[in-house]
């Protein structure tokens, strides 16, 4: 293996090696939500005709799931590597900025995305699901992984301390996640908040990974598509650049 690719490979063993702690347990919470939201709230909300409300939870917390994972998987190395002191070997090495990037960020998306099957997997008895376009399915849940572990670099290269992290996944990262629709359409809410969505990237994240399952969705897959491409190339330029001046990581 050449360096990028052991960085890569050595980030995959990292959380693999607690796999119960980094895959299961948010498997486990998604199923969770669906059982207790589906239960209370399936014949008291209809979001589309043709789609029941536990069927409609089913890809929002899927993508949901991906997007916090990939975040908590760059963000969470990053900062252990940084507080535990052992950042300083890979510093020595001759691998640049874009091994980084790849590595780092190419790790997130696999957790990611091997969180979201899980709960796919877990939660697809509970509802009749279709897949009307599963292309759209794989670009937006594989743009929505690399903007998350993008952002999660950039936070584990501010964050100094755990405690300046939890701050950023907890004030950032989980408010966009919560209110981008995942467990409602943005037509049920007042006009005031439909336009406050409309400025949360996360909501076209998940309202076009909806679109690959259903053929509906509350605005248009390319719009949709248009934005997130937008925060994807926004986000990794920023990383980029971060990595390549050794923001907080080089004296």
């Amino acid at each position: 293996m050449n360096g990028w690719q052991a960085l890569f490979y050595k980030e995959i063993l990292r959380f693999w090696k607690v796999g119960f702690q980094t895959v299961a347990a948010p498997v486990l919470t998604s199923v969770l939500y669906l059982v207790i939201f589906g239960h209370v709230l399936e014949d008291k909300v209809k979001v589309y005709d043709s789609v029941s409300y536990t069927a409609f939870l089913v890809p929002g917390l899927v993508m949901m799931s991906i997007l916090q994972n990939a975040f908590a998987n760059s963000s969470s190395s990053l900062i252990q590597s940084k507080i535990m002191g052992n950042l300083v070997f890979l510093l020595l090495t001759p691998l640049s900025h874009w091994s980084w990037f790849v590595a780092y960020v190419g790790s997130a998306v696999i957790r990611g995305l091997a969180v979201g099957l899980g709960v796919l997997l877990a939660t697809i008895w509970f509802a009749k699901l279709s897949l009307v376009a599963p292309l759209w399915v794989i670009v937006f849940a594989l743009m929505g992984a690399s903007i998350l572990g993008a952002l999660g670099l950039i936070a584990g290269l501010w964050a100094e301390k755990f405690d300046q992290l939890a701050a950023f996944q907890s004030f950032a990262i989980m408010p966009m996640t919560f209110l981008s629709g995942v467990f409602y359409s943005i037509h049920s809410l007042s006009p005031f908040w439909q336009k406050v969505s409309h400025l949360n990237p996360f909501f076209y994240m998940i309202d076009g990974f909806r679109y690959g399952f259903f053929g509906v969705s509350d605005v248009s897959p390319w719009l949709s598509f248009s934005i997130v491409s937008a925060a994807l190339v926004i986000v990794s330029a920023v990383s980029i650049y971060l990595l390549k001046t050794g923001y907080k990581i080089r004296s």
